[in-house]
C-alpha cells in the first residue's frame, strides 16, 4: 500500500514515515500543498495523510479539494492531521472530503489503525 504524508514539520513527517513504513506500506513526503498534489497525481497513493497549515500556494484544505475533483483521485482516503482544532476546521474538512481528522498531537498508535481500516474499506486496497 502506498501512502503520501504531506507535512511541513519534518520530526512529524519523519515519525508519521518510519509508523507505517513497519507496517510494510510504501511511503512518500512532500513538504508543501503544490508538492503534495504532483506526488498524489503522479504516484497514486491509496492513503493521503494531510497537514492544513501548509506552506505555498495550497493549504492542507485546498489539497484536498483538488484530490476530491480530480477523477483519479477522487475516491483516495485522506486523513487530515492538524494542530488547529476547532469545529470550524474540521466542518471545512469533512466539507472538502476528508475522510478523518486527527488533532496533534495524535496517538501514533490510533492513527495507524486508522490507516488500516481505510485500507480495508477501500476497493483498490488489497492488505
Amino acid at each position: 500500500m502506498r501512502v503520501l504524508i504531506v507535512e511541513d514539520s519534518d520530526s512529524i513527517c519523519r515519525m508519521i514515515q518510519a509508523l507505517v513504513a513497519a507496517r510494510g506500506f510504501e511511503v512518500r513526503s512532500a513538504g508543501s500543498g503544490a508538492r503534495g498534489l504532483e506526488e498524489a497525481f503522479s504516484w497514486k497513493p491509496h492513503i493521503v495523510l494531510l497537514d492544513i497549515n501548509l506552506p505555498g500556494s495550497y493549504d492542507g484544505l485546498e489539497v484536498c479539494a483538488k484530490l476530491r475533483s480530480e477523477a483519479h483521485t477522487k475516491d483516495t482516503p485522506v486523513i487530515i492531521i492538524s494542530a488547529m482544532n476547532d469545529d470550524e476546521v474540521k466542518r471545512r474538512a469533512a466539507d472538502v472530503g476528508a475522510n478523518a481528522f486527527y488533532e496533534k498531537p495524535f496517538s501514533p498508535l490510533a492513527l495507524l489503525k486508522e490507516i488500516e481500516a481505510l485500507a480495508k474499506r477501500s476497493e483498490a486496497i488489497k492488505i
